[in-house]
């Protein structure tokens, strides 16, 4: 399925952790959101390829993006992870990370998610799924 990319109107500035990882929010809508990593020197374990926890942290973002989506960027939803499951599958052939998450159901005050790693070449990486609670605060 194709995504529209990002509204520049739903660009938010990036946070510190986003700003030192230097992941990109760059498609966004109604139970998917998508974001892009460049694979660099400072994300890389001891094997020198991207630690788990990149991994990690792009699924658990992904997947939160994706149950978060209002469509107005005066209102923002936010979410809190409940649970996070990530299954590492292979090593990336390319020169970038493609996070994907996709609201899967939920309700009123949770939602769950799946999300998958892939890089340009289109090998998958790693698999995760999660439980979400919206927060009570609306920005």
């Amino acid at each position: 399925m194709l995504y529209a990319p990002l509204d520049p109107a739903l660009d938010e500035a990036p946070y510190e952790l986003q700003k030192h990882l230097g992941f990109q929010l760059t498609h966004w809508d109604t139970d998917y959101a998508r974001l892009e990593l460049p694979i660099a020197p400072h994300l890389m374990n001891r094997a020198g390829i991207p630690h788990g926890g990149i991994y990690a942290t792009l699924l658990d973002t992904v997947m939160g993006f994706a149950g978060c989506y209002t469509g107005t960027p005066e209102h923002k939803k936010l979410a809190l992870t409940l649970s996070l499951t990530t299954n590492f599958l292979s090593r990336p052939k390319g020169k970038g990370l493609i996070a994907e998450g996709h609201r899967t159901g939920g309700g009123q005050r949770t939602f769950f998610a799946e999300g998958t790693i892939s890089d340009e070449t289109g090998e998958i990486i790693a698999r995760g799924s999660g439980a979400f609670r919206y927060r009570n605060t609306t920005l």
